[in-house]
Order: C-alpha cells, then structure tokens, then sequence
C-alpha cells in the first residue's frame, strides 16, 4: 500500500485527498518506484481544476525522484536499486511509490540529490525544449533577445540561468519587484514588473525599437495581446501554458500585419514522447545543472499531508522557483 493524493471530482484545493492506494507489481515496460521527494507544477492545478480534464478518480502530480524497487518485463535501462527521476505521464506522482511506465524515468546522476531531481525535471526538460529546440525560424544565436514570461517562476529561473550560459539576453517578466530582482540575479539580462509597467512598451525601448526573435509564455490570456506586439518581424510566439487562463479564440490573420509571426503551443510531454528523446533532453539538463551553471532553486517545501496548501500558495503566485513536497 502507498499513500498517495487523489481527486474525485475536480475544483479547489480541498479536492485533494490523501488515500491508501494498492502499488501491485509492474508489467512489461513499467518500473516500480519509491519516491523520496516530489515535483509541484502548474500543471497539477490545471489538472485539478479540469481545465485538462482527468477521469475519475483522478491521481495528480507528474514528476519526482526516488528509487526503483522493480522493473518488468523489457526494461532494461533501469533496474532495482537505481536512483531515478522523471517528469512523465499519466499523473500520479503525489504518492509514496507507484508502479508506472519506464520509458520517460531515467538514471539520476549521484551528483544530484533527490530533491533537486525532483524539483527539476519537469521545468527543467521544459526549458531545454524551449531554448534548445522551440526556435524562431531564423534560429537563436548569442546576444539576441527573447521575452521570457513568469521569469521568477520554476521554469523561469532555470530558462534565466540556462539562456545567459547560450549567451541569449533574456528580458524576463515578473509581478513583482522582488520577483524581478530574482530573475536578474538568475542570469536574466533584463527584468520588468508587468503590474506597474507596460511590458510591450519596455521591450520596445529595451531593443531599440525592435523587438525580440522570439516570446516564450507560460501566463495565456493576460500576457497574449501585448506578447505579439513585441515579437519582430517574423518572430515566434511560443505558448507553453496558460496560468492566468486560456488565450481567447483569435483570427490568425492578426499575425500577417504584425510582422509574419510565427505561432506554436508547444508540450513537454510530445518532446519525451520516446526513451531516446527524453535521454537525450534528460543528458543536457543533467550536465547543465552538474556544471553549476543551472542551480535549481527549491524555494518551498511542503510534507505531501500539506498538499492542499502548496497548491493554495501555487496559484496565489506566493511561490518562486521550484516547490517539491516532501515525504
């Protein structure tokens, strides 16, 4: 048996239940894990909420580190005794050990505790496929700029660190001036508070008047409309997530006068869609961290008893960096 959180219908915070689960034993292509520490991302509250809609009972949470007590049949990257950490499908990291797919779990470096494996994985992959391979059709070369929104955020702090080691001028965005100065201590070439400050009016002034190669925006409806107009001709907007709600249906005819814009809305979860491709990611996020030059900030930690408050604390932005809970 596993403690683990589940929901059974969605909304708040105090959907989330703690119940005794059966673990069982995997099957071909899954692993068993223990979880020493867990992963709290943006995109548990959308699956709470329904806003990505789950089938009841619903487990939530998609990434944590711990150790693999079975694997089954065909496995053969993994085996018993292995430390691992992984950002993966289907939700159901909130829990003491799971059995579940062995493709997207991969080896954790000894060099890199659990904790920061599991506060990493998931914003860490994510912004690997941004600024490695989400490019604008010109591509990214060192000293271009890009906008980087929710900057002081999980993803955000290690896209700052990430983009100055790639020699990119990241402009990041931030609710606060506390936030801002988080993001400029993280690598960030420049950082504007968007709640007192037009943000498409300082990118402006901030590249000469002419906007930035590319915007990667985690924030959906209130960052959308002002978004496009700081992209230059020909950019990409880069969607990868809607904190503040999903982006309004718009007339793609909109791009053609601003520029030749580009437009995708990209997911983590195509980018690991093979256990080649989430090797090959999982490699250069484990090397970037292991060199010093990607420090994965754990700002708040939670027992996973403490659930429904993480998740309060989440949404009400009162979070920076990463947030795992503990067991």
């Amino acid at each position: 048996m596993s403690l683990a959180v589940q929901i059974r219908q969605h909304g708040g915070p105090e959907e989330l239940q703690i119940v005794d689960v059966p673990v069982g034993e995997p099957g071909p292509g899954e692993i068993r894990i223990r979880h020493h520490a867990i992963g709290l991302n943006f995109i548990d509250v959308y699956h709470r909420t329904g806003l990505y809609p789950l089938n009841m009972p619903a487990s939530i949470g998609m990434e944590a580190a711990g150790v693999v007590e079975a694997v089954g049949e065909g496995v053969t990257h993994l085996a018993p005794g292995d430390r691992a950490a992984y950002a993966s499908n289907p939700p159901g990291s909130y829990c003491e050990a799971r059995v579940m797919p062995a493709k997207t779990v991969c080896k954790l470096p000894d060099a890199i505790s659990f904790e920061t494996g599991a506060a990493m994985m998931l914003k860490g992959l994510t912004a690997q496929y941004l600024l490695k391979k989400t490019l604008p059709v010109e591509g990214l070369q060192p000293g271009d700029f890009v906008l980087f929104h929710a900057a002081a955020g999980g993803v955000g702090l290690i896209a700052c660190q990430w983009a100055k080691a790639l020699g990119l001028q990241l402009i990041g965005t931030a609710g606060s001036d506390a936030k801002c100065q988080l993001a400029l201590a993280n690598g960030a070439a420049h950082a504007i508070n968007y709640s007192r400050e037009d943000f498409a009016a300082r990118v402006k002034e901030i590249t000469g008047g002419k906007g930035v190669k590319v915007v990667y925006d985690s924030v959906g409806k209130d960052t959308w409309d002002k978004s496009l107009d700081c992209l230059r001709p020909f950019g990409l907007m880069a969607s990868f997530g809607n904190a503040s709600g999903p982006v309004p249906a718009f007339a793609p005819g909109q791009l053609g006068p601003k520029g030749s814009l580009y437009l995708t809305r990209q997911t983590l979860f195509t980018h690991i869609s093979t256990r080649e491709s989430t090797q090959a990611m999982a490699d250069d996020l484990f090397a970037v961290v292991a060199s010093g030059q990607v420090k994965i900030h754990i700002d708040q930690r939670y027992p996973l008893a403490d659930v429904q408050q993480a998740h309060r604390d989440l949404e009400a932005r009162k979070t920076t960096g990463c947030t795992i809970l503990t067991l």
